[in-house]
């Protein structure tokens, strides 16, 4: 676990910074996004909103992995989501270049979810938050 943990820390690291590289994209900034991007909840059974989260969105093209990008429920871009798989955090794979659609990261929360709809196996949600720690609120209810 601890191998997998630095994985996500380098993950996390290296997306945050072509975050930076790549700049904002307006385009991204309110909600819908335009595609391929598609609403979750019409494609798996998930709610609309997922408090602590936001209304999500992403290509089907990119799962499990994402980027998922997250509203808040007036439509702005609060984060950009990576649903990486427990099973792949390991010496043989790797996750290059991934796109962070939206605007500049402000900070990162990693954590662990055990699966739901979409992504049911085992995870590391890697949340890249374009809002300081205070719009967290925004998705919370």
């Amino acid at each position: 676990m601890k191998r997998a943990l630095v994985l996500a820390a380098a993950l996390t690291f290296g997306a945050a910074t072509a975050a930076l590289a790549h700049g904002p994209d307006a385009s991204m900034a309110t909600s819908p996004p335009k595609a391929p991007y598609q609403q979750v909840s019409k494609l798996v059974k998930l709610p609309d909103f997922i408090p602590g989260l936001g209304q999500l969105f992403v290509d089907p093209a990119t799962l499990p992995a994402g980027p998922f990008v997250a509203y808040d429920r007036d439509g702005k871009l609060v984060s950009t989501i990576y649903m990486i798989p427990i099973a792949d955090l390991n010496p043989d794979k790797t996750f290059d270049n991934l796109a962070v659609p939206g605007t500049l990261v402000d900070h990162v929360d990693v954590y662990y979810n055990a699966g739901h709809p979409g992504v049911a196996v085992p995870h590391a949600h890697v949340v890249l938050w374009h809002v300081p720690v205070t719009g967290e609120a925004r998705v919370a209810k």
